[in-house]
């Protein structure tokens, strides 16, 4: 089965001169059923044709079928909102090493989002993420010249979309 998941996030922006941006990869935790675990993390590319399971100590690091099939971002005044449509196959199974049945969308479903900008100052790029698991408000700083660079006062929101 086709599934699709809605990630959106909305960053305060804090320096308009760090030019904060996606980087096009995010991370999202998802049940494998190509290795048959739940709560794996998957990784995602903007443009690549399919995705990056974690697998797990005995079955390893494997492709699964996924990809980010939208995005799309705006920044009004000082905010930046960020929206991915993230496309996956799945199928029933069950999870032998935790004796629990595997879920379109993991039980406790989150996402890291990876974000760049660039430090006029020192004319270097840096980046860091924004994810659902940790305490609000967080924040970003410039590595280079210290500037705040965003706000995150909630966290990214998961939509599960009807498969297809």
């Amino acid at each position: 089965m086709l599934r699709s998941v809605e990630v959106t996030t909305v960053l305060v922006l804090t320096s308009s001169s760090h030019n904060l941006h996606w980087r096009g990869r995010l991370e999202l935790s998802l049940d494998c059923f190509v290795c048959q675990r739940t709560g794996r993390t998957t990784l995602f590319e903007m443009g690549a044709d399919r995705a990056v399971c974690s697998g797990d100590d005995e079955f390893g690091q494997h492709y699964s079928a996924g990809r980010i099939a939208a995005f799309d971002h705006s920044e009004e005044r000082d905010q930046n909102s960020l929206r991915a449509v993230v496309d996956y196959w799945w199928a029933p199974f069950h999870d032998a090493k935790r004796n629990e049945a595997g879920a379109a969308l993991t039980r406790a479903p989150w996402v890291r989002l990876h974000l760049g900008y660039y430090c006029p100052e020192t004319e270097k790029a840096g980046e860091f993420s924004t994810q659902t698991n940790v305490v609000r408000p967080s924040s970003g700083s410039c590595r280079h010249c210290s500037t705040p660079v965003m706000v995150s006062r909630e966290a990214p929101q998961l939509r599960l979309l009807g498969g297809r």
